[in-house]
């Protein structure tokens, strides 16, 4: 018996190991039990014991069994009986329940176990083979329903985060227009309003003059919140001149020194997507080390190497709160939870982990034929603006 595979869970303590699938084991005879024990140790599951069906009642209440296997002749309660009050509950609708019978082997019998929720009957005695091969399969169709409802739940979180941060992106940008190039369009509609009542014309002149310098103004906010939604030079001139353009205009803002590394220095084009994906991802990883990282310095560095692409953003800060490098849904935010979802999207994969000191932010993602056919530089196609 391979010791080191199997977890007993005897009725005084259930004993659970996390990621591993939790098989309830039902019959009456301890020699049964320990010969299914024997059967399924190999799998490397959770084997947990009931020897009645109320034991077997108070272990599915308080754990998440993935399977069932349940003798049909038992005292008191029988196996049919007892598949039915596990039917009853809306957690166990699903759940596969294995009949195993040395008694009741007629096709009635059969029939029986089936409309009570089974999804196989086996008789006794049992082919060793055959019933490690079933719970198998059962075990892994367990795994991967977990893991499709575990996806489908972040999504939904995800999509929830998004949605929230879309409305607090829409009212940054309305409180935007209104406090800043609103104000600005008002002071310069009140300039030449009293300007057309001037008779001097040094005076209309000076009103004139200011309100040209607000509107002057109000044109450079517009194409700042025009170029943080989407830089145009992103199309024009490919990724690289793009967060030159974007780096150089966070430095001034946040007062953290950034430099940018490019490998090759003569950067590709790529797709629009791939290169829109990643400077969003860029973006967004910057933003995260002037919110959180309490940084000096942050190094954004891009290599395409053979068919991929790796993009790291290193700060020197305090580095990544317990959690976030595991991607805890309860640690990360919606911004961490949208890197991930984009380099998934991608094909590729995002890595958080710690510098000392500081924090590491690497996305890896195949590229292969998404290389764009114009090789020349972007540094050659525009220079780098700041806002």
């Amino acid at each position: 018996m391979q010791e080191q595979t199997r977890v007993k869970v005897s009725r005084e303590s259930h004993i659970l190991v996390p990621d591993k699938i939790n098989i309830l084991m039902v019959d009456d005879s301890p020699a049964k039990l320990m010969g299914y024990e024997v059967v399924l140790s190999p799998l490397g599951e959770n084997l947990i014991r009931a020897s009645t069906a109320n034991e077997a009642l108070e272990i599915l209440l308080k754990n998440e069994i993935g399977i069932v296997l349940l003798d049909v002749a038992m005292p008191e309660i029988d196996g049919f009986q007892l598949a039915e009050m596990i039917r009853e509950h809306p957690r166990f609708k699903r759940t596969p329940i294995i009949f195993i019978s040395a008694i009741h082997l007629t096709d009635l019998d059969r029939i029986k176990g089936y409309e009570r929720g089974a999804v196989d009957y086996i008789s006794v005695p049992i082919d060793p083979e055959l019933l490690r091969a079933k719970v198998s399969v059962y075990s892994e169709l367990h795994r991967r329903t977990k893991q499709l409802e575990n996806l489908n739940s972040e999504l939904r979180r995800l999509s929830n985060s998004l949605i929230e941060a879309q409305d607090a992106e829409r009212r940054r940008i309305a409180r935007d227009l209104h406090d800043s190039l609103g104000q600005e369009l008002t002071g310069a509609k009140m300039m030449l309003d009293n300007g057309a009542r001037q008779q001097d014309p040094g005076e209309l002149r000076n009103r004139v003059a200011e309100a040209r310098t607000m509107i002057d103004r109000a044109i450079q906010q517009v194409r700042s919140i025009s170029y943080l939604l989407h830089p145009p030079m992103l199309d024009e001139a490919g990724l690289g001149c793009s967060l030159r353009w974007y780096l150089d205009g966070f430095a001034k803002r946040g007062g953290i020194e950034t430099s940018l590394d490019l490998e090759p220095p003569n950067f590709p084009r790529l797709e629009p997507e791939l290169e829109t994906a990643i400077f969003r991802i860029i973006q967004e990883a910057v933003n995260n080390v002037f919110r959180h990282s309490h940084a000096s310095k942050a190094w954004v560095s891009i290599a395409k190497r053979g068919g991929r692409l790796i993009a790291t953003v290193r700060d020197d800060g305090k580095g990544f709160k317990d959690g976030i490098v595991e991607f805890r849904p309860d640690e990360i935010g919606v911004g961490v939870s949208g890197m991930r979802q984009r380099v998934r999207e991608l094909g590729g994969e995002l890595r958080l982990r710690d510098a000392g000191p500081g924090a590491i932010v690497e996305v890896n993602i195949p590229i292969g034929s998404r290389t764009a056919l114009n090789e020349s530089p972007d540094s050659e196609l525009l220079h780098a603006r700041t806002i």
